[in-house]
């Protein structure tokens, strides 16, 4: 038993609207995307240039990588939900400029990818928060019980 959903111009209307803002947003992502490569590239630059005679405990050293692959990695993983969001909203433009409900589900479905992906995002972060309080905590009650 099959049920036609229909959308009414005000629904429609929301829609366009939102997609312009979406639209927005995924542009300053995958400029803020582009910037942290520029970023990474030039960290690897300017940290290689760097002297290893400065650094006495070798320390630096090992960040100077650290550093740019960190950029690179946080680009990567940024990536992605900007993308979802480009193509929810170039797919809901789409298919309320033809009037096509596969469109509007294809994107609908992007934007629950985008929204998937924050989601575990956030849960993945928030265990790592956990773990480093978990961490702190075990530190000191060690130092202290020494």
């Amino acid at each position: 038993m099959e049920q036609n959903l229909e959308l009414n111009q005000l629904a429609k209307e929301a829609l366009r609207e939102g997609a312009k803002w979406t639209f927005f947003l995924s542009i300053m992502g995958f400029i803020g995307v582009g910037i942290m490569v520029l970023a990474a590239i030039f960290m690897t630059i300017a940290l290689s240039s760097v002297p290893s005679e400065l650094d006495s405990s070798g320390m630096f050293g090992a960040m100077k990588g650290f550093i740019s692959l960190f950029y690179l990695l946080m680009a990567v993983l940024y990536f992605f939900p900007i993308y979802y969001l480009y193509k929810y909203s170039s797919k809901v433009k789409t298919a309320l400029q033809f009037n096509d409900s596969n469109l509007l589900a294809d994107a609908f479905v992007n934007l629950k990818s985008h929204h998937k992906f924050l989601g575990i995002s956030i849960i993945v972060i928030m265990s790592l928060y956990l773990l480093i309080a978990i961490g702190a905590v075990i530190t000191m009650i060690g130092s202290a019980a020494f």
